[in-house]
C-alpha cells in the first residue's frame, strides 16, 4: 500500500484526543503533515501562518481530513486549511474527507449540516468531498484515505473553492 500524505484540520482546543487517536492507532500508513499544537507561533500575523501552513503543509498532502466537532465551523484556520487543499499545487489538489466526531450535535439519530464547516459543505454538495462517522472513519481508514486520493483526480472538476475565506473566528 503507498503512503499518502495526509493533512488533518481540526480544532486544537475542543478536537485534540481524536487527532491523537489517530497518530497514535491510525498513522502507520500515512506521511502526516499536519500542524502540531504550538508549532506555528499565534501572535504572526494570519497571512503570515496561512501562508505557512499553505506552503509548507497542505500545498504538499495528497489527502485533507477534517475532524468536525461541534465547534470545527467556527474557525477561520480550518476553512483556510480546506481552501488551501482544494486549491492546485505542485501536487494537484487535494482529495476531501471530513470525519464526524462522537461530539458532533444530532437531531434525533440523525446528524445536523449545522455545524459542518462551510467550505466542507459546499464541496460536499458538489459531490467532491466525502464525509464519515468517527467509528466508520478508524475502522476503514485506509481504505478512506485511498478512495479520496483518486477522487482528488476523478472528481476534479466537482472542486467548489468559491467562498470567500474566514477572516475571524466565530465566538
Amino acid at each position: 500500500m503507498t503512503k499518502h500524505k495526509v493533512f488533518i484540520s481540526y480544532y486544537h482546543q475542543d478536537d485534540q484526543p481524536y487527532k491523537n487517536f489517530i497518530d497514535t492507532y491510525l498513522s502507520s500508513n500515512i506521511i502526516n503533515k499536519s500542524v502540531m499544537p504550538g508549532e506555528y507561533n499565534s501572535d504572526n500575523s494570519d497571512q503570515y501562518i496561512k501562508r505557512l501552513i499553505r506552503e509548507d503543509k497542505v500545498s504538499d498532502s495528497s489527502v485533507v481530513i477534517v475532524l468536525i466537532g461541534p465547534n470545527t465551523w467556527k474557525r477561520k484556520h480550518v476553512d483556510w486549511e480546506i481552501s488551501a487543499g482544494l486549491n492546485s499545487s505542485v501536487n494537484g489538489n487535494s482529495g476531501l474527507i471530513g470525519i464526524f466526531l462522537p461530539t458532533y450535535p444530532k437531531i434525533g439519530t440523525k446528524l445536523s449540516i449545522a455545524y459542518i464547516p462551510g467550505r466542507m459543505l459546499d464541496n460536499w454538495n458538489s459531490g467532491y468531498a466525502k464525509f464519515y462517522t468517527w467509528d466508520y472513519a478508524i475502522n476503514h481508514f485506509n481504505a478512506i484515505i485511498e478512495q479520496a486520493y483518486y477522487d482528488r483526480i476523478s472528481l476534479k472538476e466537482k472542486i467548489n473553492n468559491s467562498r470567500p475565506q474566514m477572516q475571524l473566528n466565530y465566538t
